[in-house]
């Protein structure tokens, strides 16, 4: 897969920018605040219909203006698809696939699959379950769409379930039938995701060990994750009666799979508590290079990587090791921002990498 062309209107510092991307890699440049990173959040909106930096569309129009617009054109399998991403304040977000408007975001996510690896991914290991579980819903949803399916229906049935819950406590009277159907939705649901998540990890660790050893050089460090849910050796249903009275006095579904964690383990103890800084950075960069593999594995092509201001985050050892992967042929498009011009040009020349400069200034670019 490769993005020819990008074009926005009027999103974040950009009011109006176009791009054509000729080599394989592509090197955005500038301070910090410029909006190199912003590009990369365009890519990934075409991608996954929303940013991953920001989750609100209006906070992403530029200042002052009501609407903004990102179109791409990817080659896939020799053919060229338009994409086109519009928002307008007071309406809905569109997504037109290929001259056709997207009914369902959902059947769009995975068609132009993207990898980002940005600073904010040590939270990956420092945050709480909920970050980790986000990682691998993100990279299942992107090759299983019957996975996206069911979470999109275990995720509004839950919020119901919690609504309802809110409303006996305030009432003083449970209605066990509306129960019973917000149940029946959300047992189905989480049955298929943890069966998914269960199979897929197995599949994953071996991807993401065999990484870790090439970023540490260290086959002493056994590092693992370990995949946790309450529906291990449980029925789900008796779980939810179980817990009926506990969720009812907090409110709240206090079982099921939004509960689960994957652990990250360093000889079996928890990588953010006993992991190097060091050691951290590549069991970050391998879970990375993992989904990468993995998604290129199930969809028969490789996606989009965009590698955000890692430079900054990673000594030289590591980064040659990743430039090195990408003269060995294992992505196939890239895309890199740094806030250091000469040190990047440095490393590309090292490497004997050829990319494509864009020089960018408060939201322009600079030739």
């Amino acid at each position: 897969m490769f993005l020819q062309d990008l074009k926005l209107f009027n999103f974040k510092n950009y009011a109006e920018a176009s791009l054509r991307f000729e080599q394989p890699t592509t090197c955005f440049l500038g301070s910090n605040g410029s909006g190199k990173t912003n590009l990369l959040d365009a890519i990934h909106y075409l991608s996954f219909t929303k940013s991953a930096v920001n989750p609100s569309d209006a906070q992403n129009i530029l200042l002052g203006e009501s609407q903004f617009m990102i179109k791409g054109n990817f080659l896939v399998n020799e053919k060229t698809k338009e994409v086109i991403c519009s928002f307008q304040q007071g309406q809905k977000k569109t997504i037109r696939d290929d001259g056709q408007d997207c009914i369902k975001f959902s059947e769009h996510v995975g068609k132009y699959p993207v990898v980002l690896i940005a600073p904010q991914d040590i939270e990956l290991i420092w945050d709480g379950s909920e970050v980790r579980r986000k990682f691998f819903d993100s990279l299942l949803s992107q090759i299983d769409h019957g996975y996206l399916e069911n979470l999109i229906v275990y995720t509004t049935y839950l919020k119901q379930r919690n609504s309802a819950l809110k409303m006996f406590a305030e009432r003083g009277s449970t209605d066990h039938d509306l129960l019973a159907g917000y149940d029946q939705k959300i047992v189905l649901a989480a049955k298929s995701i943890f069966t998914k998540r269960k199979e897929f990890i197995k599949e994953f660790i071996p991807a993401f060990q065999k990484h870790y050893q090439n970023l540490s050089d260290s086959p002493s460090e056994a590092m693992d994750i370990q995949y946790r849910s309450d529906l291990e050796g449980n029925d789900f249903e008796s779980l939810l009666r179980k817990n009926l009275i506990r969720d009812l006095a907090v409110q709240r579904t206090t079982t099921g799979i939004h509960r689960d964690d994957f652990l990250f383990l360093l000889n079996t103890n928890e990588v953010k508590r006993y992991g190097s800084q060091g050691q951290q950075k590549s069991f970050l960069i391998a879970l990375k290079l993992a989904e990468f593999q993995l998604i290129a594995e199930r969809k028969k092509f490789k996606p989009l990587l965009l590698l955000d201001d890692i430079f900054d985050k990673l000594d030289d050892n590591r980064i040659r090791k990743i430039l090195q992967l990408v003269t060995d042929g294992m992505f196939g498009q890239l895309f890199i921002t740094d806030a250091r011009p000469a040190r990047c040009k440095e490393i590309l020349n090292e490497t004997n990498l050829k990319a494509g400069i864009v020089n960018i200034e408060n939201g322009k670019f600079i030739i």
